[in-house]
């Protein structure tokens, strides 16, 4: 991957967020829509998400974690508790002190492993990963902002950053 021993491999670089809180919407009976309507009162409150990662479950029911900006939490939980009895949520978690943190390349398409090596950096330095979100270009994590000065550190080490 990185060439000889000792040799770093190379990406684009980090982008950071530390001005976030998450939103945790669980267990909620999977069916077509359920994104839409939670993105969509949020977005209608002016509330821009900065990170959503949903899966299903092995009892369908939908997992749903956003990222907005700390300052715009209260009005995220005011905007998903209107959809309360539409979701049906068995909990909504807010988490007021979390950060993204990311490392980006143009070729991550053509690198496997790059993922594995950003979370077993952090791993090592007892970062836990909260979520993950990737593109072509880039992965994504959010972290508890305690440790976000940890999670740099770790891809500092492990990454040959511009």
């Amino acid at each position: 991957m990185g060439g000889s021993v000792g040799q770093k491999t190379k990406i684009g670089g980090i982008i950071q967020n530390d001005q976030l809180a998450s939103i945790s919407v669980l267990a909620v009976k999977d069916r077509p829509g359920i994104a839409a309507a939670v993105l969509d009162a949020l977005g209608q409150r002016n509330i821009n998400v900065q990170f959503v990662v949903q899966v299903i479950d092995q009892s369908d029911q939908a997992q749903m974690v956003l990222c907005v900006d700390r300052t715009d939490l209260s009005a995220s939980l005011a905007a998903i508790e209107t959809l309360r009895p539409e979701l049906q949520p068995a909990a909504v978690t807010p988490r007021a002190d979390v950060a993204a943190v990311a490392i980006f390349g143009p070729d991550f398409r053509e690198r496997p492993g790059i993922a594995g090596m950003m979370f077993r950096s952090l791993a090592a330095k007892g970062v836990n990963i909260l979520a993950i979100s990737t593109s072509i270009s880039t992965i994504n994590c959010i972290v508890e902002l305690s440790r976000l000065h940890e999670a740099l550190a770790a891809i500092n080490e492990q990454f040959d950053l511009p």
